[in-house]
């Protein structure tokens, strides 16, 4: 994870601004796998949203990812969650992601790097973190 935050910092005409603790959470899906270990990242950018998920997926690559099944375990999986309060929907990249909202490992730590931020047609994330609180979310280093 800290390789990704390091990698994201160096993406052209991008800027790492921020990045969350790192949590640790039961594997979705899939459940015979370790633990995933989960943070979110806030970029300024110019690349186009298409442009970013591109860069996002070389550098997957790039840490060995290997898409071998549906959430199946890997080496790293970057999303892009939201692009300037935009929704977005091009084949191959849905802006929010489709499932943020339903998963406390994603709102925790969005949460925790901008305690006011709105999910385009969801809403506010902290109202949204309540309903997933059943979920096993574990922060695991303060940033």
């Amino acid at each position: 994870m800290l390789r990704a935050f390091e990698a994201l910092s160096h993406l052209p005409r991008t800027e790492l601004l921020a990045r969350s603790s790192l949590y640790r959470s039961a594997p979705v899906g899939k459940i015979d796998q370790p633990d995933f270990v989960n943070a979110v990242a806030a970029l300024r950018t110019e690349l186009t949203p298409v442009e970013l998920l591109q860069a996002l997926l070389q550098l997957e690559a790039q840490q060995g990812r290997v898409r071998s099944e549906p959430n199946a375990a890997r080496t790293l999986d970057l999303d892009l969650l939201l692009f300037d309060g935009q929704i977005i929907h091009e084949p191959g990249l849905d802006v929010p992601h489709p499932r943020m909202h339903e998963r406390a490992f994603v709102l925790m730590p969005l949460v925790e790097l901008n305690p006011k931020l709105i999910i385009p047609g969801r809403g506010a994330a902290a109202e949204l973190l309540p309903r997933v609180s059943t979920q096993d979310v574990t922060r695991i280093d303060a940033q």
